[in-house]
């Protein structure tokens, strides 16, 4: 088993509050590297970090949310114009494909179609189902959130650890099983007590840690009463550019 370093690409709600960067982990490992998540503003914070997009071996999507998938048609064209030579996956809930080709098409008309020796080669995640991605294990299980989007939290084993992460959610059940025997579970904090629709706050968090079995709680996607918070829920409130190893 080798350390898993996770970084924190973006850690801010989808508008950008306090100037943070949209819904982004990297994975990394001697196994390989995997980004969960890919929001509108991720290809800049990897940058911007001098972390290098075509060394990434997958992405993972949790839902179909701009700030979720939206980079991924610059991730594209990025890799495309830098002669990126290694494979990449992208895997998401069913109609992933789909749904990145019509955003890319959105964005940069004629782009879905162009040729590229590094793919990439599209895997739906199942319901429930263990599934290859990359270098990673990843099993996605339905969370509540809006119905449109797919949402699934999800589990992602590599290299020897395991990873929840909620996506974005309120309060259900099935984030007990996406948290279950985890080294960390990132879970969404939209604000501290307020109840925002589809979302989670620090006050429902702290109701339910104890049936919470991880290691570790980090908290992310942080609307504006939680930034800068201390220690919530005996969680760590995540920032961009924060790194964790677990060892």
């Amino acid at each position: 088993m080798s350390a898993l370093t996770v970084r924190f690409i973006g850690t801010g709600s989808a508008f950008g509050d306090g100037g943070r960067f949209q819904a982004c982990v990297l994975l990394s490992s001697e196994a390989g590297t995997v980004l969960v998540d890919c929001g509108a503003s991720s290809l800049i914070a990897l940058k911007q970090g001098h972390i290098d997009p075509n060394m990434i071996d997958a992405i993972v999507i949790s839902h179909f949310h701009g700030d979720h998938f939206g980079g991924i048609p610059f991730f594209l064209i990025d890799g495309t114009i830098r002669k990126r030579d290694r494979p990449l996956v992208i895997a998401g809930p069913a109609g992933v494909e789909r749904r990145v080709r019509a955003a890319a098409d959105a964005l940069f008309p004629g782009s879905a179609d162009a040729p590229r020796s590094f793919g990439p080669t599209y895997v739906e995640l199942g319901a429930g189902v263990v599934t290859d991605a990359g270098p990673a294990r990843v099993t996605a299980i339905p969370v509540r959130h809006t119905p449109g989007t797919v949402p699934h939290g999800l589990r992602v084993e590599l290299g020897g650890h395991t990873v929840g992460y909620s996506g974005d959610t309120e309060w259900t059940d099935a984030l007990v099983e996406v948290a279950a025997h985890t080294d960390a579970f990132i879970c969404e904090c939209l604000s501290m007590s307020k109840d925002i629709p589809l979302h989670l706050n620090a006050t429902t968090i702290d109701l339910h840690r104890r049936s919470l079995d991880t290691q570790r709680l980090i908290l992310t996607h942080l609307g504006p009463e939680v930034l800068g918070a201390g220690l919530i829920a005996g969680a760590t409130v995540a920032h961009d550019g924060l790194v964790v190893t677990l060892g």
